[in-house]
């Protein structure tokens, strides 16, 4: 698939399959998500801009790369977005956060905004945006939108699991991005869920019902 980068790597697999069990617990189920979320963002960031610098060491001074510019902004759809956050920071501690709220039409499956506060400049930084669940990819096509309408250009999208529905659809809105994820599930039921999937994420995540 064009512009789609599966990240086969062994522990990302591993983990994700413990995400699947309904047996496993909030404090593990966020934990690990987190951890995904690190694993995956070593590919997904491996093109940052870098730059030489000075650096002293205790031994003598030095040119060393860093990353350069703006650097990263990381944008969770809200909430089950928020759970991967952590996970980039680790990688990137000064990356900036921005956030888009979207719900879920029950009976349409369509996203309707309700929030969304970006970092300014947008249009100087690498936009990841997270979202463990790619199902319709209404929010994702949605939230991609917002971006590009305050401004920003390279975009990035991450998630743990996608239907192969959702892929297409944010392939076709939006061939410029590059899409990241972790397993690409069978397909979506008649409730817009991926199956066999892992639940609700943000309520996984949080603990909620």
């Amino acid at each position: 698939m064009e512009n789609v980068t599966i990240i086969n790597h062994p522990l990302i697999q591993h983990k994700i399959s413990i995400l699947r069990n309904k047996a496993t617990g909030t404090n593990e189920f966020r934990s690990l998500t987190e951890e995904i979320a690190m694993l995956m963002g070593y590919e997904a960031l491996r093109d940052l801009p870098l730059k030489d610098v000075e650096v002293e060491t205790p031994l003598e001074t030095c040119m060393t790369p860093m990353i350069a510019g703006k650097k990263l902004a990381v944008v969770p759809i809200l909430r089950a977005g928020l759970g991967m956050v952590n996970g980039i920071l680790a990688l990137v501690p000064s990356a900036k956060v921005g956030h888009i709220g979207l719900y879920r039409d029950e009976v349409t499956h369509e996203p309707h905004e309700y929030y969304c506060k970006l970092p300014n400049p947008i249009e100087q930084r690498t936009i990841v945006v997270t979202d463990p669940m790619l199902a319709t990819g209404g929010s994702a096509v949605s939230a991609v939108d917002f971006i590009k309408q305050h401004g920003g250009r390279h975009i990035k999208f991450m998630c743990i699991i996608a239907a192969p529905e959702g892929v297409a659809r944010l392939q076709e809105a939006h061939p410029d991005i590059q899409i990241y994820i972790g397993h690409v599930d069978r397909e979506l039921n008649e409730n817009a869920y991926i199956c066999p999937g892992l639940g609700d994420a943000g309520d996984r995540i949080f603990g909620t019902k």
